[in-house]
């Protein structure tokens, strides 16, 4: 692997330093800041943010300078990510549309689509959700039964997703649905391009046990959506939605490390605060993830040096999702082991507020299902990298 960026990379990297140190005010990277503001004003001031740094020419990293991208290497990419967490940079409002559905359109978007989606995705004049799980497809996803019935130049769509993330502020969706009557499994679902301000389309907020209403339910009833947005091919959409989510291969986990470092040192602090950092078990459940989490390091600089020499990692993806998820488990739960039952505290003795940090030791129980469960994973390693049996 190599472990260095080029002279042109490092000249990137001070040029955004820079920029972040100028544009993220103090009070921004304050412990509990964001969770201390109302979901609405919090996603404002994130999406003005965004903008600003789209501007300035700090999105879209590695798209092509044809789509208002910087044209830029997977080591830039690496960089923005690495320098963004550290930095505290907001986090993005538009994360589906800008990993996701903007890289697909490019690749077989018409032209008419890749004008109205990809400039102003970029900018966040238009965020984005997507809807794929429903009430009774998660895992087996080819198991929906949302509908779209043709009637002249639209579909008329009903139905229900569930756990889409940004429902509540999403200006449109990009959704699977069931167009083609009596199909079944992968035949016959497209993938619609729907407006979500529009009548028949309905999001609610799901709050969580955090408090936070990451994610939304959407019900569609006689909601219209013109034919010419659909995504690829009618009735192809399953061809489309396995392209789409192929964009998050590559990803090398960098921003991950970064960030999973910093919460350590947090998680280190809360102990010697406690006076458990001289427990010897205590001491090392931290080494032993600390070392997990320096391996991810290494493991994220292969991956991008495998990106930068032009090759396709395909499933071994799964392995960085696997690595990375269960490395955030495993961190937090040493936090739990650390607090035992001071766990139940919003603060320490000498003041130190616990809640963001119990929200994120929350949020890790999440991650091992989300995009891929860890046995989903294995499976996929096992049988298509290593090439062992069912």
């Amino acid at each position: 692997m190599d472990l260095t960026f080029t002279p042109a990379e490092e000249e990137f990297r001070a040029e955004l330093r820079s920029w972040l140190g100028a544009h993220i005010p103090q009070e921004w990277t304050r412990p509990g800041f964001w969770e201390s503001l109302e979901d609405s004003e919090s996603f404002r001031l994130r999406r003005d943010w965004e903008r600003d740094k789209a501007d300035a020419g700090f999105a879209g990293i590695q798209w092509p300078v044809e789509y208002g991208g910087r044209g830029g290497t997977p080591g830039m990419k690496a960089i923005y990510d690495e320098e963004t967490v550290r930095a505290q940079a907001p986090r993005t409002v538009n994360p589906l549309g800008l990993t996701f559905l903007a890289p697909t359109v490019m690749a077989i978007g018409t032209d008419a689509q890749k004008k109205e989606i990809i400039g102003p995705l970029l900018r966040n004049e238009v965020v984005w959700c997507q809807g794929f799980s429903e009430p009774g497809a998660g895992s087996d996803l080819a198991a929906l039964s949302t509908k779209g019935v043709r009637d002249g130049d639209d579909f008329v769509v009903n139905g229900q997703k569930v756990w889409t993330t940004n429902a509540v502020h999403g200006d449109k969706i990009f959704t699977l649905v069931r167009t083609e009557a009596g199909s079944e499994k992968h035949r016959g679902i497209s993938m619609l391009l729907i407006d979500m301000d529009q009548p028949g389309v309905t999001a609610r907020p799901l709050r969580q046990m955090s408090g936070a209403s990451e994610f939304g339910e959407v019900f569609f009833d006689d909601a219209r959506v013109p034919a010419a947005d659909c995504l690829g091919e009618i009735g192809d959409g399953w061809r489309t939605a396995m392209l789409l989510l192929s964009f998050e291969r590559g990803a090398s986990g960098i921003s991950q490390y970064t960030e999973f470092r910093r919460q350590y040192d947090e998680i280190a602090a809360v102990a010697r605060r406690l006076g458990r950092d001289t427990d010897s078990v205590i001491r090392d459940d931290l080494a032993r993830v600390l070392i997990e989490l320096e391996c991810l390091k290494l493991h994220s600089m292969h991956v991008l040096t495998q990106v930068e020499q032009g090759r396709d990692l395909g499933f071994e993806a799964s392995m960085t999702k696997l690595q990375w998820s269960e490395a955030f488990q495993d961190l937090w739960e040493v936090y739990d082991r650390i607090l035992g039952e001071d766990a139940t505290l919003d603060a320490l003795p000498d003041g130190t507020d616990l809640r963001p940090l119990h929200a994120q030791a929350m949020w890790s129980r999440s991650v091992t299902i989300w995009g891929g469960s860890s046995q989903v994973q294995r499976n996929v390693t096992a049988e298509r990298v290593l090439g062992l049996p069912r």
